[in-house]
């Protein structure tokens, strides 16, 4: 699924750098105020997913666990990006394994075929 146009992932990515970029040039955000704006995005962009999905709890699941790291840090959790990086693969990796079965393409596999040729 893609939100404009681009995958959720580069949007929060894009979003976090953002942050960052205004905090490191002057505007005055502190961490927990990154924390907050980074957990709202993730949550924002997993409500989204979970609209356009037929089924979208996994993609409300996993906006939910990052929106839960980022506030967690924000508020005091000492965890290196490395540590953030690997909870968040594997509820990554959890909601795939869930959701694969779950989620259903907008178009069926027989609508999307419009002309079968058969050898003489």
């Amino acid at each position: 699924m893609k939100i404009f146009g681009r995958e959720p992932a580069v949007l929060l990515s894009l979003i976090a750098v953002l942050v960052k970029l205004v905090a490191a040039f002057g505007v005055d955000v502190s961490g927990e105020q990154q924390a907050v704006i980074n957990a709202v995005a993730a949550a924002a962009v997993g409500v989204t997913l979970a609209v356009m999905a037929s089924d979208g709890v996994g993609a409300a699941l996993l906006g939910f666990v990052q929106a839960a790291i980022a506030l967690a840090v924000g508020f005091g959790l000492d965890w290196s990006a490395e540590k953030q990086a690997v909870v968040l693969s594997v509820a990554s990796a959890v909601v795939a394994m869930w959701d694969r079965t779950q989620v259903t393409a907008p178009v069926s596999a027989k609508a999307s075929v419009t002309h079968l040729v058969v050898g003489d």
